[in-house]
């Protein structure tokens, strides 16, 4: 079976590389770049080592074209390119391909709502409505048939995943907040003041408060789902770490809402989730750095649930969720080159 990363040299590109060369279902792993073509893989990234260049043997351990990628007929294409640009780009593998896109191109479902979030009219809506949003917890159903899946954005995995058991089961509220901190690495590669080392080092703080961040429209999009009643505060933050994320996300009971009714919706909706750990105490971004985990913890407070989750979001808010749902779409065993103990 043959892969195709799509916008290679960006963090998610790089990424996707060092895992899909662990994916024993793999025999080559095509690395494409527009901008960057005929490199060395190990020039873009000099800590790759021989298991990168054992599937990249295909294309003599370089990046090749988008249009060389297509001649190579990969079984599943992996898009890691930037928003607005992802579904142009992916254009001629529809509907050969099974497209797993990361950029948020085919994330909205609604024209008018992707408009208020990117400022921009969504590229592809026809593509839009019958991609399979990627939260894989959520969708396994759905994913395992589907030929476009939208992976999720990292800021909504960490807040929706603890929040829709308790929303869909009655046991909060409509109103959800959620203040949620990132690592840098959550923007890409990027040249912006805002970015750089002298700015963020020993800085911290809220940016983009609201509907002014565009992935509360996809966080929304999805409470929705399961409370047409569902209203969104949410407020991100930068944090001077290089990976990783956490929420802390605040809801009111209901009065069947119980320590027991919590934790048995809980288990119910992830005992058997792979990636998903249920813990007593909060759980810290260094828990989960490097693994496809997300950790959920909660605490009572009055009238109140306070909701509290951690991710790694180059893993489990990017590369990893993209190659689980992959894994579900072929599969695979779910959990394959994916880790579950973090690497700190």
């Amino acid at each position: 079976m043959k892969a195709a990363i799509l916008g290679t040299s960006g963090y998610t590109g790089l990424s996707l590389i060092r895992y899909l060369s662990k994916h024993n279902d793999l025999e080559v792993v095509i690395p494409a770049s527009s901008s960057k073509s005929g490199i060395p893989v190990q020039e873009l990234d000099p800590g790759l080592g021989k298991d990168v260049l054992e599937k990249t043997a295909a294309v003599n351990h370089k990046t090749v074209s988008v249009d060389e990628a297509l001649a190579m007929k990969p079984d599943v294409v992996f898009a890691a390119l930037p928003h607005i640009k992802s579904a142009e780009i992916c254009e001629p593998f529809f509907g050969k391909s099974v497209v797993i896109d990361l950029s948020a191109d085919l994330r909205i479902k609604s024209e008018a709502v992707f408009e208020k979030a990117y400022k921009e009219k969504m590229p592809r809506p026809d593509l839009a409505k019958q991609a399979v949003f990627g939260l894989c917890e959520w969708y396994r159903p759905q994913l395992k048939s589907a030929d476009i899946i939208a992976n999720p954005g990292c800021y909504p995995t960490c807040s929706l995943l603890p929040t829709l058991p308790l929303l869909k089961a009655g046991l909060i509220g409509p109103r959800v907040i959620v203040n949620a901190i990132s690592g840098i690495s959550g923007a890409g590669k990027k040249l912006a003041d805002n970015y750089l080392f002298c700015e963020r080092t020993e800085n911290t703080g809220a940016y983009l408060p609201g509907r002014t961040h565009r992935h509360a429209f996809e966080i929304e999009q999805e409470l929705l789902n399961v409370n047409n009643s569902a209203y969104l505060l949410f407020t991100p933050h930068l944090a001077p770490l290089k990976r990783g994320m956490t929420a802390t996300i605040i809801c009111e009971t209901s009065t069947k809402t119980t320590p027991e009714a919590v934790k048995a919706c809980y288990a119910q909706a992830y005992g058997a989730e792979p990636f998903i750990q249920l813990r007593k105490d909060i759980p810290q971004s260094r828990d989960v750095w490097g693994t496809n985990r997300c950790d959920i913890s909660w605490h009572f407070e009055g009238d109140y649930l306070y909701l509290f989750s951690a991710i790694d979001n180059l893993v489990k808010g990017a590369v990893g969720n993209a190659i689980q749902a992959m894994n579900i779409r072929f599969g695979f065993e779910e959990t394959t080159a994916l880790k579950q103990t973090n690497e700190v």
